[in-house]
This record gives structure tokens, C-alpha cells and sequence, in this order.
């Protein structure tokens, strides 16, 4: 169970629902409750799919290409890093341009629940604690943003603009310290390749 939380906090900390949930908000504007409740639905099949897909054929391609586990772990942990200081500067996630018929899919479910950062930690904690503990852990963090999402009124109304901000600082903070360590970890796993 303890391998579990291992997982489930690095990777909730990397989808980052409460963090995306004022863009959710943005979004899903004018949308009526039917209307939002069927965004959710294909927000988390799509994102539950396209991290399960990447996670089964992720190291393949990797091993494909030549790249070796901590390659990707300083690659992952550099493009990790960017993206918090990214939030953690700018202060607001964007988004370019998004269409209604799609809006669960793209851009909800993948990049803003399921992107590099989700795809980047599923690949290096799939190689610690197994394929099957991390699926188990990416899903139910993607069914967790989904209840986030669905629950977005009552949750904007209670911690407020602040508040909300606050916590994705937090997040993108702790998403950081996360980038660091695993750019340590293949620098130190690289060490030995190279002598």
C-alpha cells in the first residue's frame, strides 16, 4: 500500500486538477450541466487512455530510440522543471485555441490533465514500482480530477481566486522539487555509464 502512495502523490501533484480547475472553469462557460457532465466523461477516458497507451509502449520506443532510463530521467526532469517554473512565473496555465466539439478530449483530457508532465512521471515511476501500482495510480488521479472538475462550483466558491491560485503555486512548487530529484537521480544513475 505504502508502493501505492509512492505513485498516487507524484502523480497527483503532476496532473494538477485544482491548479487546471479555473481553466476547466473558463472553458466550460455557458455549458449546461448535461453539456459539462459529458466534457468530464471524455475528459477522463480520453487521459485514462492516452496515459495507459504511453505507459505500455512508452519504454518500448524509448528503448527503440536508444534512450536509456536516466537519459529520460534528466530529459523528463528538465522539461518537469520548466513546466512548474513555467506556472510557478507566469502565474496562469494557457491555452491557444479550443473547439466545443472536443473539449473533453482536447484540450481538457490530454495536454491539461494528461500531458508531459503526467506522461514524463508515469514512465519513471512505472520503472520503480511497476506498470501495474502506476496504471492504478494515473487512474485514479485522473478519475479524481474528473470528480474535481464536477464539483468546480462548489470548490471555486469555497477557496476563492486566492485560493485556488495558491494551491497550484504550491503544486507547481512541489512539481519542481520533484524535477530536481529525478534530474539528480539520472546524473547519479549516468555516473557509472560513463566511466
Amino acid at each position: 500500500m505504502n508502493a501505492f502512495w509512492l505513485c498516487f502523490v507524484p502523480l497527483f501533484v503532476a496532473v494538477d486538477a485544482i491548479g487546471v480547475l479555473p481553466l476547466f472553469v473558463s472553458l466550460t462557460e455557458g455549458i449546461n450541466k448535461a453539456g459539462v457532465k459529458a466534457i468530464i466523461v471524455q475528459s477522463i477516458i480520453t487521459a485514462s487512455v492516452v496515459a495507459l497507451v504511453f505507459l505500455a509502449f512508452g519504454p518500448s520506443l524509448l528503448r527503440f530510440l536508444g534512450i536509456s532510463l536516466p537519459d529520460f530521467m534528466i530529459a523528463g526532469g528538465i522539461l518537469l522543471l520548466a513546466i512548474s517554473l513555467s506556472d510557478l512565473l507566469t502565474g496562469e496555465k494557457r491555452l491557444r485555441q479550443t473547439d466545443p466539439e472536443s473539449l473533453g478530449a482536447v484540450p481538457i483530457g490530454v495536454p491539461l490533465i494528461t500531458g508531459p508532465a503526467v506522461l514524463t512521471t508515469c514512465i519513471l515511476l512505472a520503472d520503480i514500482h511497476g506498470k501495474p501500482l502506476t496504471s492504478l495510480a494515473v487512474v485514479v488521479n485522473i478519475i479524481l480530477a474528473g470528480l474535481i472538475f464536477s464539483y468546480s462550483d462548489s470548490i471555486t466558491n469555497f477557496l476563492g481566486r486566492t485560493g485556488t491560485k495558491t494551491i497550484s503555486k504550491i503544486a507547481s512548487m512541489l512539481l519542481a522539487a520533484i524535477a530536481v530529484m529525478l534530474i539528480r537521480r539520472g546524473i547519479i544513475d549516468l555516473l557509472p555509464l560513463a566511466q
